[in-house]
């Protein structure tokens, strides 16, 4: 279960989706999140799948991937979907138990389930294409007009990059820990809900101090590169806007018109 947690990782490659600007694809993410929850007619979500399809397509990063980045989480999408299915007043087509399934509740279940996939995997993909240090240049880059009001850009920018790319860290270290500790005949899935999370001591005691050691590590690796902020540093690899963002917004600003069209038509 834990080897599925795909949270910070990312792929290499040389697709279309690699080669845009960092701060191009965290703008156009958060456009089509709007999208998402903006247009919500059928028409409109039927074109925002086939987009995503596309575009993991062109991220060329394997399916496989992309399953595993939904797979932690399908108990959620699986309570969410019996929820709305049970709970929305409508036209009943069965009755089971107590409760009354209708046509509108199955509509909103798989509109409300299918928006969370989306969401899911378009983040991703911003993960899965993106590198944590042109991640960190992007935001930082993007959060740069803050700093006349006292944000601190470059410090927060870097925060938020190395808690994502210690996630998968975490994860595998997690995973050793409860493999060393079955080894040792520790049962974390039998026994009362009590019993298991007192079985879990044995694993967050190791995993606490594996973190603090990781983070003092880290931090006087950086003391020891002279690390004092983002005051007066430069890039070494600058950012910089190519045609081929030029080409993205464009259509990503067709494609927004298309799916305003749908709202306004009702489709």
């Amino acid at each position: 279960m834990l080897t599925d947690i795909t949270i910070g990782q990312y792929f290499p490659g040389a697709s279309i989706l690699h080669r845009l600007d960092p701060r191009t694809k965290i703008i156009l993410l958060f456009v089509f999140i709007l999208g998402i929850f903006i247009f919500d007619t059928p028409a409109a979500y039927a074109l925002l799948t086939i987009f995503t399809i596309v575009m993991i397509y062109l991220s060329e990063v394997p399916l496989r991937m992309m399953v595993k980045s939904i797979k932690p989480l399908w108990w959620i999408l699986l309570f969410t979907f019996i929820i709305n299915l049970c709970s929305v007043s409508g036209e009943t087509f069965a009755k089971v138990w107590i409760f009354s399934l209708t046509w509108e509740g199955l509509r909103q279940a798989v509109f409300i389930c299918l928006r969370l996939v989306l969401l899911i995997l378009l983040s991703s993909l911003l993960t899965f294409t993106t590198s944590p240090l042109a991640l960190t240049d992007a935001l930082e880059s993007l959060m740069g007009p803050l700093k006349r009001f006292g944000l601190p850009a470059h410090e927060l920018a870097m925060m938020m990059t190395i808690a994502l790319r210690f996630v998968p860290t975490l994860i595998e270290e997690t995973d050793k820990i409860m493999k060393a500790q079955k080894s040792r005949g520790s049962d974390f899935s039998s026994g009362s809900l009590l019993q298991r999370i007192r079985n879990l001591i044995p694993i967050l005691v190791p995993l606490f101090i594996s973190a603090f050691r990781r983070a003092d590590e880290l931090a006087m690796a950086m003391e020891a590169r002279c690390y004092r902020g983002g005051v007066g540093r430069t890039q070494m690899k600058a950012l910089h806007v190519t045609m081929i963002d030029y080409i993205a917004y464009a259509a990503a600003g067709v494609f927004t018109c298309a799916l305003g069209g749908l709202k306004v038509l009702g489709i």
